[in-house]
Formats: C-alpha cells, sequence, structure tokens
C-alpha cells in the first residue's frame, strides 16, 4: 500500500510538471529516456490490468483500480518528451510523430480519455465493467503503436 501511495504521489506531481517538463530535457536524450520510462511504468500497470481481465491473474477490484489509476496518471506524461531532435537516438519513434503531429496529439488524447474510462470501471469493482473499459484502452495504444512506433 505504501509502495503505491508513493507510486501515486510520484505520478501525481509529475502530471503538474509536464508542461514544463520539455524545457527540463537537457538533451534529446534525457528526454528519449524519459518518455520510454513512462510508456513503460504505464505498459506495467496496464499488463497487470490485462492479466485479470484475460483470466491470467485472479481478479483483484482493489489492485485493478490502483493499477487503473496509474494508468491514467502515466497516460499524461510521456507527451511533453516528443520534442525536437528527438526522433533520433534509442528510440523506437516513427517520423510521422513529427510529420502527423495533429494525429499525434488525437491519438494522446484519445489515449488519456479511455485511460480516465479504464481507472473508473475499475473503481465499480466489477470484473465486467472492467473487461468492457479494457478493450478500448488497449485498442487506442494499439493504433498508435502501429502508426507511430516502429517494430
Amino acid at each position: 500500500m505504501k509502495k503505491t501511495l508513493a507510486l501515486l504521489t510520484l505520478a501525481a506531481t509529475a502530471t503538474l510538471l509536464t508542461a514544463p517538463a520539455q524545457a527540463q530535457f537537457a538533451k534529446p536524450d534525457d528526454a528519449i529516456k524519459y518518455r520510454k520510462a513512462a510508456f513503460t511504468v504505464m505498459g506495467a500497470h496496464f499488463g497487470r490490468i490485462g492479466a485479470m481481465v484475460n483470466g491470467k491473474a485472479p481478479f483483484d477490484a482493489k489492485a485493478a483500480a490502483e493499477n487503473a489509476d496509474l494508468v491514467a496518471t502515466m497516460s499524461h506524461l510521456p507527451w511533453s518528451a516528443f520534442g525536437p531532435d528527438t526522433d533520433l537516438g534509442d528510440t523506437k519513434a516513427k517520423p510521422e510523430i513529427w510529420k502527423e503531429q495533429a494525429k499525434f496529439k488525437q491519438g494522446a488524447e484519445k489515449l488519456q480519455a479511455e485511460a480516465a474510462k479504464l481507472a473508473a470501471a475499475a473503481k465499480t469493482g466489477n470484473l465486467d465493467n472492467l473487461k468492457a473499459a479494457f478493450g478500448p484502452t488497449a485498442e487506442t495504444c494499439k493504433a498508435c503503436h502501429d502508426a507511430f512506433r516502429a517494430k
């Protein structure tokens, strides 16, 4: 519980700092590391929900809600780290991110909206509600990966 609370506090603080985050990156590699870390944390918590939804782990309503809250918070963090010159280096980001910025931003906003719905569904404590929200959230992730992430 203490670890989850600490992660939530860290994520909430990071959310407040997202707007000026791009200015805080000393070099493009720092931004790339930041966004990769944000996606890694988001993916780990989303995967825990997926395991419950797919019957690979027992459903735990409290854990589902905690993980969904973290996914929703983390869904706001990586986008500021897609600034100038962050298309080079150790990244799987496709050039389309910078060529189709409106579409990329739309994908980010859709993920944030679906992640919020996932968190709300998880708070009901009902596995069927969680399943119903999980699919659209996963589809949003996949659509963005297909369009903007190299294999």
